[in-house]
């Protein structure tokens, strides 16, 4: 077992005091881990970070400051590769997230990414044999779990108001790197429209010509076995927003509106110019996708060169 990796909250600009606790869990955990386990504090902010400075007080021996302009609100796509990429890239042991609402959004897509199960809700965190040993409430509090979870990394989330921040006098290091690319800004999905399977390559062309954009897709693709349950958009797959959501050959049945109506900028590709996406875009192109999409990546490819 190595090190922990806290992921830390911030909201317009500044460190949530939920942080505290969940650097204090974290420092709890690496303690019991023993042989030198080191707490790495990682927060993702479109700029500097009000109050990062402060977390080495409460047991991080690194403060990790990722910025991108992206990274001003919580953008959920984002948040989970960049998180999964540092924990993949560093080598830890186990990650620990705030149970907050944003916690309880972000440690599954995390978990999902790093293709480890999340222990939810943890009261109490210990070591024995090695493994991690987390306690979390069952049956509405009337009863406790204990969760050994075997491997690594494990991935928990702490209930808030559990661990009392308990300052340290070791300040801890500050480390701060800006991330290129359009982390989860933008989000390309392809729908029935696209024909089969072997086309959906156009999907991400384009996602990867913006910059590594994350795919989507319809239900009735998922449905037909064209793509993955977790690239599915919709009341019964994921709800994104992006600030730009761009929908190729979907034709906009209310269950797929659900899942990204909210997006900042939707544009629609569709050859049908009744389509019903047509309606929430806020850009519309009517054409055959098969030869608008490729001109599009074109384009999009020309404003990175």
């Amino acid at each position: 077992m190595s090190d922990v990796l806290a992921v830390l909250e911030q909201r317009d600009g500044a460190i949530r005091k939920v942080s505290h606790e969940v650097v204090t869990g974290a420092r709890r955990l690496a303690d019991a881990l023993g042989g030198g386990a080191r707490v790495d504090a990682l927060v993702l902010g479109a700029g500097a970070v009000r109050g990062a400075d402060q977390v080495g007080g409460f047991g991080a021996d690194r403060v990790i400051t990722l910025t991108h302009p992206g990274f001003g609100m919580y953008a959920p796509e984002g948040y989970a590769r960049v998180v999964a990429d540092r924990v993949n890239a560093g080598g830890y042991g186990a990650v620990v997230f705030a149970a907050s609402a944003t916690g309880k959004d972000l440690a599954p897509r995390v978990a999902a990414r790093l293709g480890r199960p999340l222990v939810p809700d943890v009261t109490d965190v210990s070591v024995a044999g090695g493994a991690v040993i987390a306690i979390r409430p069952v049956y509405a509090g009337k009863a406790l779990l204990k969760v050994r979870v075997a491997g690594g990394p494990a991935v928990l989330s702490l209930r808030p108001n559990v661990f009392t921040p308990v300052q340290r006098p070791k300040a801890g290091a500050q480390e701060t790197a800006a991330l290129d690319g359009s982390p989860g800004r933008v989000v390309v999905s392809g729908g029935r429209g696209m024909k089969g399977p072997e086309h959906f390559h156009l999907i991400e062309e384009l996602a990867a010509a913006f910059g590594n954009a994350a795919t989507g897709a319809s239900r009735a693709v998922v449905d037909a076995g064209w793509r993955p349950h977790a690239e599915q958009v919709g009341q019964t797959g994921k709800t994104v927003a992006p600030k730009l959501y761009i929908a190729v050959g979907i034709s906009g049945a209310i269950q797929h509106l659900a899942g990204m109506r909210t997006s900042k900028v939707i544009v629609a590709i569709n050859k049908d110019k009744d389509a019903p996406i047509f309606k929430v875009a806020d850009y519309g192109i009517v054409g055959d996708l098969f030869e608008v999409v490729p001109k599009l990546t074109e384009e999009i490819k020309k404003l990175h060169d």
